[in-house]
């Protein structure tokens, strides 16, 4: 049972609203979620929330996505809260935009957030929700993923966001395997 979600971003007016903060997007979008106040602690913030009477975590570090580990780790430590029980939610290059894709374990395809919550806890055994942002034409990665979504695809990022909602709910509710026999590698565009 995923015990803990970890929605990985940059801290900062400068990153809102930018492909890689997608994770935050969601997490922001999902009203239930934020009816409660978030905690300043672990390097981050947090709440918690009960599904089917269970208590669940939500995190947001606030360490810059290279550094998510610093945050991911003590709190897992102070609440008992295995790898496997992880589930990381994060912005990802090799799927197209619109599409979702869960992921139990694995590599870390050089995402920096991923490997530094793989460092700090010793494992890569936690399970990822992966939120496709496609690739860049041309240019720069770095740019393309550090650049906001265009406003002329509102629209389009809302049904993503509205999906991804969908998709986290099924998988804290019915479990992840059910979540990604529904919604992975689908595109919702």
């Amino acid at each position: 049972m995923i015990k803990l979600i970890v929605a990985l971003g940059n801290p900062g007016i400068e990153y809102e609203m930018t492909r890689h903060n997608v994770a935050w997007v969601l997490i922001d979008s999902i009203d239930c979620i934020n009816e409660k106040p978030w905690k300043e602690k672990f390097k981050g913030l947090y709440t918690e929330y009960s599904i089917n009477g269970e208590r669940r975590f939500f995190l947001k570090p606030m360490t810059y996505m290279n550094l998510s580990g610093e945050s991911v780790q003590p709190l897992c430590h102070f609440f008992k809260i295995k790898p496997e029980e992880i589930l990381v939610v994060q912005d990802e290059l090799d799927l197209p935009f619109g599409e979702i894709a869960f992921k139990s374990g694995g590599g870390l395809a050089g995402h920096n957030g991923l490997k530094s919550i793989a460092a700090h806890l010793g494992t890569q055994n936690f399970k990822r929700m992966r939120i496709g942002i496609g690739r860049p034409d041309r240019g720069s990665v770095s740019n393309w993923v550090l650049g906001k979504f265009p406003l002329e695809d509102d629209d389009k990022l809302s049904r993503v966001i509205q999906n991804c909602d969908e998709a986290l709910l099924v998988c804290l509710q019915k479990g992840f395997e059910k979540a990604a026999s529904l919604y992975s590698k689908k595109n919702f565009l």
